[in-house]
């Protein structure tokens, strides 16, 4: 057989091949390989009682992780107390959930500042803080965003980001969680990874 008339065959033939193995990869249950986020990551921060903690700690259970100041003066704590009501709409099945409040800034936001801060929102957020290196590494892990804005004198405020990650009990990100909707909305999808 010569290879021109070879060639067709050789064609179908690899053809069948990747067919078959497009199907086993759609059709096999566990065959896909679920791809891994880059969110989230090593991190070592104090909590608002002085406790060293690493991303370690919370591992086990689904977690949110949230990116604030406490001298924010609407975002976070309006999302702070929103994310309380999903926490408390979860009912029984929420009551170990944690959230992590990571404090952007340093300079002013120590474990004495986030305790006072946070015990006005749900006791299940848990304030976390370190040195500006501390911090930065994980804002970088998280890939959020932080800018230390000046405002009048000597006074700055702090631009960040807003979302609020769920993670799941390996500490991987899974999606950001939707504060938009009635808080039993939100907790339903939370729910889903607990």
């Amino acid at each position: 057989m010569s290879l021109r008339r070879a060639l067709p065959l050789i064609a179908f033939a690899l053809g069948l091949v990747g067919l078959v193995a497009a199907a086993v990869l759609i059709l096999v249950p566990g065959a896909q390989q679920t791809a891994t986020s880059s969110v989230g990551g090593p991190f070592t921060l104090t909590t608002q009682d002085g406790k060293r903690v690493t991303e370690r700690d919370f591992t086990g259970s689904a977690h949110l992780v949230f990116f604030g100041f406490t001298h924010c003066p609407d975002i976070c704590p309006t999302t702070l107390q929103q994310i309380g009501d999903v926490l408390k709409a979860l009912g029984n099945k929420g009551r170990d959930t944690k959230a992590l409040f990571i404090a952007v800034d340093p300079e002013r936001d120590t474990p004495e500042a986030l305790k006072a801060y946070l015990a006005s929102f749900d006791p299940r957020i848990v304030g976390l803080t370190g040195t500006p290196e501390e911090v930065n590494a994980a804002v970088k892990a998280y890939r959020a965003y932080v800018r230390k804005v000046p405002t009048k004198g000597d006074d700055y405020t702090m631009d960040h980001t807003a979302l609020v990650y769920i993670m799941d009990a390996k500490n991987r990100f899974v999606t950001a969680l939707n504060l938009t909707r009635p808080p039993e909305q939100s907790a339903a999808e939370l729910a889903k990874f607990l």
